[in-house]
């Protein structure tokens, strides 16, 4: 292992914000990963995978952990189910293609997430009506306390919304070396009931989707919308879709009833925040190198050389407003590191 000195983290954060770490290495080993987890004289650790779901701010005094790790395994089979381990350093997109091309179900609907298969259960990471939780078996993880390498199972992870064990209890304590996933291998579940999905199958005169149908329909729904963070610094979905109470919403569809919503449950209700954020004014709108996306108000921009508190200042002016119009808080899906 190589570690270096005062490294610029613009290749590894999709935001592509020119930050400085103070010390960084790549790991590529569970050994490695170890070994560094041990080593007392780097007193601040930060572990990153595909540098997707941070914002950076511009010089962080700590040992920047690069999770490297590859391969996927076919751990057992049988007519109808397929597991398979896969590394965390292991790309999302490409293990979700991946999968597509054997015909193993469960994850199309997840196509082009930018990220790390490592990271995606912190996160819980979700599209067009599919979680990871969907498919998720259990993990192996590093508890940096002793350096051990333990299985959660996915009771153990808590997952939720966009969240999971490793944002609350687990923060910090563990590092994410390998995830399993359960995929179908014929009878799939084809989950095409989103509206943008039915919208983009119909566009192309499919009527029986299979799974690769439903991947590409997603990748097309995602590149109208999206920016290719090698061309524009972002991290996808900077919020979270505020979920609030029936009350809370019983009030808000009064005054606003052409506004989204789906239903979470009879007293929840999930309200797009792209809509929120858009009828606020923000959609296309540039603050110095700092913006929102003209195509997806969910998306928080880089134009060249926005610092981390760039961002952040936006992030914030964008909570107020929204909080302001429609008395409901959103908040970021992003980890903040600094």
């Amino acid at each position: 292992m190589i570690i270096y000195d005062h490294f610029s983290l613009k290749n590894y954060n999709t935001f592509g914000i020119d930050a400085t770490a103070r010390y960084f290495v790549e790991v590529t080993t569970i050994e490695e990963l170890q070994d560094i987890l041990e080593n007392n004289a780097y007193p601040r650790k930060i572990l990153i995978g595909g540098g997707s779901n941070m914002l950076l701010t511009d010089y962080i005094d700590a040992l920047f952990i690069h999770v490297n790790l590859k391969g996927k395994q076919i751990v057992s089979q049988d007519d109808n189910n397929v597991i398979v381990k896969v590394m965390a350093g292991e790309n999302w997109h490409s293990m979700v293609m991946w999968a597509i091309d054997h015909d193993f179900g469960g994850l199309e609907n997840m196509s082009l997430i930018p990220g790390n298969t490592g990271t995606a259960p912190i996160q819980n990471i979700g599209a067009y009506g599919v979680e990871l939780k969907d498919c998720f078996v259990s993990c192996e993880a590093v508890r940096i306390e002793d350096q051990q390498l333990v299985t959660l199972s996915k009771e153990e992870c808590q997952f939720g919304y966009r969240d999971s064990f490793f944002k609350n209890e687990g923060k910090d304590k563990y590092v994410i070396t390998s995830v399993t996933f359960s995929f179908t291998k014929k009878n799939h579940n084809i989950n095409s009931g989103y509206g943008a999905i039915e919208n983009q199958l119909r566009k192309e005169s499919i009527s029986n989707p299979t799974i690769k149908d439903i991947s590409n329909a997603v990748i097309a729904i995602r590149q109208s919308k999206l920016p290719d963070p090698k061309e524009l610094g972002n991290s996808g979905s900077f919020f979270k879709n505020p979920i609030v109470t029936k009350e809370i919403f019983t009030r808000f569809s009064t005054t606003y009833p052409e506004a989204p919503f789906y239903k979470v449950s009879d007293d929840y209700f999930k309200i797009p925040a792209g809509w929120l954020i858009e009828q606020c004014g923000f959609k296309g709108k540039r603050f110095g190198d700092a913006g929102v996306h003209k195509n997806q108000a969910l998306v928080l921009v880089n134009y060249d050389n926005a610092t981390g508190k760039d961002i952040l200042d936006l992030a914030a002016r964008i909570i107020e407003e929204v909080k302001r119009k429609f008395e409901i808080e959103i908040s970021p899906e992003v980890n903040l590191i600094k």
